[in-house]
């Protein structure tokens, strides 16, 4: 089954990925600024690191990521509290669990250090946080998408990263709204499935699901790694034909089972933008400078930017399938 993609982000995103965009600008004074991520070693957080590292050479800032190697919210505090330690200038961050991190970012910012987040458009203890796009729209498009193309109808599942995922549950609540009014002959089958932004969980926790489930054709995942492990168990059972899969991921990740028809649309932004544009707006704040209604940051996805109490929020998502994945080799 097949889903016609759309690209909401052009020529500016496919020209940054061949090298065109620099975001190069003058800067006088250099700081240290660190990004803690969820979990290290996983294709999402490496491009993330891409755009951190491309943001340090345009700018001499000592700009570097850090992350646990699994992902729980008390390693990340542990990451944070060695960045205090260490009086970097600013913290940016993309919370495994916002709330668990409250304290800590409290005595950061207590300790004069600028933070910023990603992905926690609710958290309390950062100066900003920045967001790709509005958490309710790109999840009512999953639902849109997942929709069209289970017919409107039949059972379906949804899963996330974790229970405490800000922006995984907006998402999918926002989804399951959106099923509701729009939808009224599709249902949604079990709870949210929890992987633990892991591949092999979310795979297993498909298995469980049409165990349980054996109706269950459409299915929406959140972590990057989610659909991977769904269009695996779906392959394997031979079902890649008579199920639906959307959800948030990268073609790195989830290509092969584009391929097959397993998985029918992946949508993302680019992390490397996400993460250049995090530590841009840190700098911003260390200038004393601040955000402004639809103000350029120079980056593709944030040209424009709107404000909500202090959540940036920029119009940065792509739509993938089959036929464009491979414009986006990452």
């Amino acid at each position: 089954m097949s889903i016609k993609s759309r690209t909401i982000v052009g020529a500016a995103a496919v020209a940054l990925l061949a090298g065109a965009f620099t975001g190069a600008y003058a800067q006088d004074k250099k700081y240290n600024i660190v990004t803690v991520v969820k979990i290290s070693g996983i294709q999402w957080f490496n491009r993330m690191e891409e755009g951190v590292k491309k943001f340090a050479a345009d700018t001499g800032n000592n700009a570097y990521q850090v992350g646990p190697a699994k992902a729980d919210a008390q390693l990340q505090v542990q990451l944070l509290e060695d960045a205090i330690a260490q009086k970097v200038d600013a913290i940016t961050v993309v919370p495994f669990a916002p709330e668990a991190l409250e304290p800590v970012l409290k005595k950061a910012m207590d300790a004069g250090i600028k933070v910023v987040s990603h992905e926690a458009s609710t958290i309390s203890n950062v100066d900003w946080d920045i967001e790709a796009f509005k958490n309710a729209a790109y999840g009512e498009h999953f639902m849109k998408k997942l929709g069209e193309c289970m017919g409107g109808k039949g059972e379906y599942a949804v899963f996330v990263g974790s229970l405490t995922s800000k922006s995984h549950n907006e998402w999918v609540d926002a989804a399951i709204a959106y099923q509701k009014a729009n939808f009224p002959d599709m249902k949604m089958v079990g709870s949210k499935n929890e992987t633990n932004d892991d591949q092999q969980q979310a795979y297993a926790k498909t298995q469980e699901l049409l165990r349980a489930f054996p109706n269950v054709r459409g299915f929406e995942g959140s972590a990057s790694t989610d659909v991977a492990g769904i269009g695996l168990a779906l392959e394997e059972r031979g079902m890649g034909d008579d199920t639906c899969v959307v959800g948030t991921s990268l073609p790195s990740i989830a290509a092969q089972y584009l391929d097959t028809g397993s998985v029918d649309m992946i949508s993302f932004w680019d992390p490397s933008l996400a993460g250049y544009a995090m530590n841009k707006i840190a700098v911003m704040l260390l200038d004393g400078k601040a955000p402004t209604e639809g103000m350029d940051l120079g980056i593709p996805g944030y040209e424009k930017v709107s404000l909500d109490g202090k959540v940036i929020y920029g119009q940065a998502w792509v739509d993938v399938t089959k036929d464009n994945a491979k414009d986006y080799p990452f």
